[in-house]
């Protein structure tokens, strides 16, 4: 496969906006594919916002910003995508559904080119049966936001070739982004698998009365030198979106270190009754 100058992103979420603000940041064509009109007008309000934030601050030049708009394509339509040279999938994380994405993928991508899944946690190696190209499928786990974080997970699914490791781990160093290779295709890579147990066991410490929420948070900023404590990251990420990555791991694991808290458990159960409007622990307070 040649040089990669078209990627293709599927999902115009958070991940997959800033997915495709990276690839066209470094100078890369990007065409964004959503099936929602509205989720794609909010990923072009997004992206030119946070352009026009660089462009007061010195970073862009207006010339520059409007350049960058000019190589994203927003589109409805998946079909389009087959003009990428790498695709990346950046959907919620939903096992079925993105090997549903990737059946797609698989038709319409032109022979060669790599399927990438932004998962962080589920198996690639699952993910990339779904295709007749498994050893062209990579995971490439960017970071939220992915304008900032400097770290891409490029994970091996068992049949993922030697070659297609390489070229997804130069890939992500052409973003500008600090590349490791996660060689052994289990839940959670190497950053989840680390985490997970840290943030379930914070939502213990709150539930049996040790310490409050803030000043857990407070403890492991200042204690641990962590940028964010770990119900300010809860949050961030989103409550929701933790608990079904924690449940995934207990499931394939079978390991209580990493079962759902009943704290965030309770949590997550009252944001979908609609109890609290975009529930996190510092509204749940």
């Amino acid at each position: 496969m040649g040089a990669i100058k078209t990627v293709g992103v599927v999902g115009a979420g958070t991940m997959g906006s800033g997915i495709a603000h990276v690839a066209a940041q470094s100078g890369c064509s990007v065409i964004i594919a959503e099936a929602q009109e509205s989720q794609l007008e909010r990923a072009q309000k997004y992206i030119g916002e946070i352009n026009r934030r660089n462009v007061e601050k010195g970073r862009l030049s207006e010339a520059q910003a409007e350049e960058m708009m000019g190589r994203m394509r927003f589109v409805q339509d998946l079909s389009a995508l087959s003009a990428a040279d790498i695709c990346i999938e950046a959907i919620y994380e939903d096992l079925e559904a993105k090997k549903e994405v990737f059946r797609q993928l698989d038709k319409i991508a032109r022979p060669g080119v790599i399927l990438a899944t932004n998962t962080s946690s589920m198996s690639i190696t699952e993910i990339g049966r779904a295709t007749a190209r498994p050893e062209r499928t990579v995971g490439l786990h960017f970071f939220n936001p992915a304008q900032v974080m400097k770290l891409v997970e490029v994970v091996r699914g068992y049949y993922t070739s030697d070659e297609t490791m390489q070229e997804a781990q130069a890939f992500a160093q052409a973003l500008g982004k600090t590349a490791i290779a996660v060689q052994k295709d289990q839940p959670g890579f190497v950053v989840n698998r680390v985490l997970m147990p840290l943030l379930a066991e914070a939502c213990k410490v709150v539930e049996e009365g040790v310490a409050t929420v803030e000043d857990v948070d407070t403890a492991v900023k200042l204690g641990l030198n962590h940028p964010m404590g770990p119900f300010t990251l809860l949050d961030f990420t989103g409550i929701d979106v933790c608990y079904a990555v924690m449940e995934y791991f207990y499931r394939e694991f079978g390991d209580p270190a990493y079962k759902p808290p009943l704290l965030l458990h309770q949590l997550v159960r009252a944001g979908r009754m609609g109890k609290k409007s975009g529930a996190g622990f510092y509204e749940y307070q």
